[in-house]
């Protein structure tokens, strides 16, 4: 997957809360855990543009859906599976 973000933009600190007993317990297994809110977020980057997209081309693609419904997908008289 590609990133979604300029990965060599400096680091910036954040002030963040957090349950505390979720923490202690990372803590505890050495999470790192600025590295795994980075994942976190990018998964939910990911995500939400996906979802976005989706929504900006429901049209599109249901007009596409439709099209092949009508006429089959191009190609399908040379397919043999």
């Amino acid at each position: 997957m590609h990133a979604r973000y300029d990965l060599t933009a400096p680091k910036r600190a954040a002030n963040l809360s957090i349950n505390s007993d979720l923490l202690a317990k990372s803590r505890a297994l050495n999470i790192n855990l600025s590295a795994t809110l980075e994942h976190a977020l990018q998964e939910e980057l990911v995500n939400r543009e996906s979802a976005r997209w989706v929504e900006e081309n429901r049209t599109a693609i249901a007009r596409y859906n439709e099209f092949v419904e009508q006429h089959g997908c191009f190609g399908d008289e040379f397919r043999e599976f």
